[in-house]
């Protein structure tokens, strides 16, 4: 039977336990981005604020919560220890029911009640708010077609229609004007995939069988290149589904549409039916 660790030893390391689980909670912290400090990528959108402040939000009741745990541990490690005088009771159930139901339904409600209001408010007003990008003349509609592995790309041509001759299909390449919104269209032709843009601080599933919908807008002055992933391991070759999103002045993106149209419907043909793969537009 081995002895019992000394007072100061077993304080130690319940410090050091507390100093590791801090430090290894802060991991992903350890190697910040310049621009931002919190490693997360430019933000280039125009509702990408509002993911931002509730990453960010969602970080100060964590670290709130964390310190408080921090001091009551640090209470029973070094409050309470062998010369502590011990109080013994009975308890009070109904008491004790009463004050863990309050206490987590305070927390419940102040740190997800506050994050689920403003998400759904975000969804309603910014995210999900379909009807209004479709009723503006100028929004750009897009179809994409996931598959292993790569990201298929559809523009209506000036007829306004998807899959015909003056279509503009892409691959792995999408250009949209800044200032302007955007509205995808999302499938799949085999496995689940995942539309991921981190500098507009959007994700979504592309599902086979279904249409899946998203909706965003590069703010004026963002021109650029930026990363499109593939946020859902959708087989071996997972890591090469990588693509490009470029911002352009709505002069040069002008320029550009025409081009790409008029080489598209140079090289058109009625019988290459697997180039074919673009559907209705369907409104959300």
């Amino acid at each position: 039977m081995t002895a019992p660790l000394p007072k100061m030893a077993r304080n130690l390391a319940a410090l050091a336990a507390g100093v590791s689980a801090a430090l290894f909670s802060g991991a992903a912290l350890a190697n910040p981005v310049a621009e931002l400090g919190l490693g997360l990528p430019r933000d280039v959108s125009v509702e990408g604020h509002r993911i931002d402040w509730l990453i960010k939000v969602t970080m100060g009741f964590v670290v709130i919560l964390f310190v408080i745990m921090c001091i009551w541990m640090a209470l029973a490690v070094f409050k309470h220890d062998e010369k502590h005088v011990a109080e013994y009771d009975h308890g009070n159930a109904k008491h004790q029911i009463r004050f863990a139901a309050g206490l987590s339904g305070l927390i419940f409600f102040v740190v997800d009640g506050n994050l689920w209001l403003n998400a759904t408010m975000d969804l309603s007003s910014a995210f999900w708010n379909f009807s209004g990008a479709e009723a503006k003349p100028d929004a750009v509609r897009i179809e994409i077609n996931a598959h292993q592995w790569a990201w298929d790309a559809r523009y209506a041509g000036p007829d306004g229609k998807f899959n015909t001759k003056d279509d503009i299909v892409t691959l792995n390449d999408i250009r949209i004007p800044e200032g302007t919104q955007v509205i995808l269209e999302l499938a799949s032709t085999d496995v689940i995939h995942s539309f991921y843009l981190p500098n507009f601080r959007m994700k979504q599933d592309a599902m086979p069988g279904m249409i899946n919908h998203m909706l965003f807008e590069a703010r004026k002055g963002q021109v650029g290149e930026y990363d499109i992933g593939c946020a859902q391991h959708c087989g071996t070759n997972h890591y090469k589904m990588k693509g490009r999103l470029t911002v352009m002045s709505k002069e040069d993106y002008a320029r550009w549409a025409a081009e790409a149209s008029a080489n598209g419907a140079r090289v058109y043909s009625e019988d290459d039916a697997g180039s074919h793969w673009g559907w209705d537009w369907k409104q959300n």
